[in-house]
């Protein structure tokens, strides 16, 4: 059962949010993925964020591009963590995605991660973390994770 889900405002932002796949599947971690769009598919938004926690989600992971109102949106409608990751907008680069994923009014959190990629694969370690809270096992696969990670990393730049 999918522990994590995976949502974005279209297929054009599986490019980046593909990424969050990879690094979950990399640590075991069980997850869905949707389009969810929160302005063209309203319902359907209402719809995942309002059953998520019921199916068995523990954690959503929003990428969003542009207006970027997918995981506000989506925060406003479960009492899950919500992980906002920001899609390179072609016109300011993410900028615009990451000003709207992070300026969430108080009461309302998201966790906002980097634009593109490299937040895709941070959402997916954090949202590994926050279920690794209660989870030895999946805490133990992150932790290898890491020092993978670490002992990958050259001593000499030649």
């Amino acid at each position: 059962m999918a522990q994590v889900g995976i949502i974005m405002g279209s297929t054009s932002d599986w490019e980046t949010m593909r990424h969050t796949a990879a690094t979950l599947d990399a640590l075991g971690v069980a997850h869905e993925t949707k389009v969810v769009s929160a302005h063209r598919t309203p319902q359907r938004l209402y719809d995942y964020a309002a059953s998520a926690a019921d199916r068995g989600l523990k954690v959503v992971i929003a990428g969003a591009g542009g207006a970027a109102h997918l995981p506000g949106m989506t925060a406003s409608m479960t009492h899950l963590p919500v992980l906002g990751v920001p899609v390179e907008s072609h016109a300011l680069k993410g900028m615009d995605s990451l000003l709207s994923i992070v300026q969430m009014p108080g009461g309302i959190p998201v966790g906002t991660l980097a634009i593109g990629k490299a937040g895709a694969i941070n959402a997916a370690l954090l949202g590994a973390a926050i279920l690794a809270l209660s989870d030895t096992a999946l805490s133990q696969r992150l932790q290898e994770w890491r020092a993978a990670q670490t002992d990958g990393v050259a001593t000499d730049p030649a």
